[in-house]
C-alpha cells in the first residue's frame, strides 16, 4: 500500500473552509435556539464510547462502526449516533432525574459505510431526545419540533413522512404467518425504498391473489389522514390497527400545531426495524434526494442500560442541510483594518481593543517595506466608505496609524 501524500486525507472525511464553518455554526446556533425555546437542554457526550455498551446498543450495524483499541486492549468505538450515548447518560448520571427529560445536542458522528458512493464517514447531527413519555402527544411534539428546526435552519421547502413499524409488523404477521425470512426480505426492500424489488419478492412468494393485492396495496398508502382509514380497511390484525390508531392521534395533535401541510402519512416508511418500536419519520427537502431529518420512537433502548423508559426523538442531518443551503456565509464578514508603524503601535492596538469591545472584527498589521505598496494604494483612496480588498481579504473599515507618531489620518 502506497504512503498517502501529505495533503491527502482519509476517504469520507472533509475539510470545512471558513465560509462553510460560518454557515454550519449559524445553522447550529439557530436550531439549538429553536430547541431551547421548546424546553430542550443541550447535552454533550464523548466522541469515544465502549463497544460493549454504547456500540452494541447503537442502531448502527457492527460493520458500520469505527472501532479502535485503547492501551489496555479494550475495544472502543467512535460514536455512530447520539441516541445511544444519551441513553447511557439518562440511565447513569441522570438516573435520579424525573421524567420526562428533554435533551438536545449538536455533534459529529462516524459511520464507516458512509465512505461508499461519495457518502461521508464523519458528519454532523443536531437533534433532540424526549425520554419518559409514551404518548402520541410526545411523538407529535418531536415531529412538530423537527419542522420548526428545519425552518430555523433555513430549509424552506420540505415534507415529513411518518409511518409506524407496528403496522407492517402486524400486517406481515397476519399475511405471512411463520414466514420470517420472507418478512425480513420484504422489510429490507421497503427500508431501502426498493419498491421494484418489493414487488419481485412478492411474486416469488407465490401468494394467493387476495394476499398479493393486499401486500402490494401498501405501496399506495401515502397521503393525508385518509390513509389511516384505508389502512384500517386493509388489515384486521390487532397490532396493525392499534398502530394506525396511534398515527391518527399523532395527526390530530399535528393538526393542532398547524403543521399538517408539511406532513404526509407513508406506511411504507418504516425506519430501522431493529431500533424503532413505533412511530418513525423522515424529512425530505425539495432540492435534495437524501433525507435531511429522521427520527421516531425507540422504547426498548434504555432498558439495555438498566433504566427502562419510553423515548422518542429525531436528528437533523446538519451536513446535508449545509449542502442544500450552500457553503458561503449569509453575508460578508464586517472587518476593519488598522495599519500602523512602530511609532503608531500603542495607539493602533488600543484602538483595535476598543473596537473589539464594541463587537467590531478588527485586523491589525504593522506596515513594513513589503506591505507598503498595498498600504499606499488604500491610503490614496482617503476615507474608505465602500468595501475594499487588502491582500485578498475584504474589509469595510480602515484606520491609519502611521503618520505623525501614531495620529490617525
Amino acid at each position: 500500500m502506497s504512503k498517502p501524500k501529505v495533503f491527502e486525507k482519509p476517504i469520507g472525511v472533509k475539510d470545512y473552509l471558513p465560509g462553510a464553518v460560518a454557515k454550519l455554526r449559524h445553522i447550529e446556533r439557530q436550531v439549538l435556539a429553536c430547541m431551547q425555546g421548546w424546553g430542550y437542554e443541550q447535552i454533550m457526550t464523548p466522541t469515544m464510547e465502549y463497544y460493549d455498551t454504547v456500540g452494541v446498543a447503537s442502531s448502527t450495524s457492527d460493520q458500520k462502526l469505527f472501532k479502535l483499541l485503547n492501551n489496555r486492549g479494550t475495544t472502543l468505538v467512535l460514536r455512530s449516533d447520539m441516541t445511544s450515548p444519551i441513553a447511557r447518560v439518562v440511565a447513569s448520571l441522570l438516573k435520579d432525574a424525573d421524567f420526562p427529560l428533554r435533551l438536545s445536542y449538536h455533534s459529529n458522528v462516524f459511520r464507516a459505510i458512509e465512505e461508499e458512493a461519495g457518502r461521508e464517514a464523519e458528519f454532523f447531527q443536531t437533534g433532540v431526545e424526549l425520554v419518559g413519555d409514551s404518548s402520541a402527544e410526545a411523538d407529535a411534539e418531536v415531529v412538530a419540533l423537527a419542522i420548526a428546526s428545519l425552518k430555523a435552519a433555513g430549509v424552506e421547502r420540505f415534507k415529513i413522512a411518518i409511518g409506524h413499524v407496528g403496522f407492517l409488523n402486524g400486517l406481515f404477521e397476519e399475511t405471512l404467518t411463520g414466514r420470517e425470512e420472507a418478512q425480513e426480505q420484504l422489510k429490507a426492500c421497503l427500508l431501502g425504498r426498493d419498491y421494484v424489488g418489493y414487488r419481485e419478492q412478492l411474486r416469488k412468494l407465490a401468494l394467493d391473489e387476495p394476499v398479493q393485492r393486499e401486500l402490494e396495496g401498501i405501496l399506495r398508502l401515502r397521503g393525508g389522514q385518509e390513509i389511516c382509514d384505508q389502512a384500517l380497511q386493509l388489515s384486521g390484525n390487532a397490532k396493525a390497527r392499534e398502530s394506525i390508531g396511534h398515527l391518527c392521534e399523532i395527526w390530530d395533535v399535528l393538526k393542532a400545531y398547524g403543521v399538517c401541510e408539511h406532513v404526509l402519512i407513508d406506511l411504507t416508511m418504516i425506519g430501522d426495524f431493529s431500533y424503532y418500536t413505533g412511530m418513525t419519520f423522515e424529512g425530505y427537502a425539495a432540492d435534495l434526494g437524501f433525507p435531511v431529518a429522521s427520527g421516531g420512537r425507540y422504547d426498548n433502548l434504555l432498558s439495555q442500560f438498566g433504566r427502562k423508559a419510553p423515548a422518542t426523538g429525531f436528528a437533523l442531518k446538519t451536513t446535508r442541510i449545509l449542502e442544500l443551503l450552500g457553503n458561503e456565509a449569509d453575508e460578508a464578514v464586517q472587518r476593519t483594518l488598522i495599519v500602523y508603524d512602530a511609532t503608531g503601535r500603542a495607539e493602533a492596538l488600543a484602538k483595535a481593543q476598543e473596537l473589539r469591545g464594541e463587537g467590531v472584527k478588527v485586523v491589525t498589521e504593522r506596515v513594513n517595506e513589503e506591505s507598503m505598496e498595498a498600504y499606499k494604494a488604500i491610503r490614496l483612496r482617503g476615507v474608505v466608505e465602500e468595501p475594499f480588498t487588502y491582500k485578498g481579504i475584504a474589509y469595510t473599515g480602515f484606520d491609519d496609524f502611521v503618520l505623525k507618531g501614531g495620529s490617525a489620518t
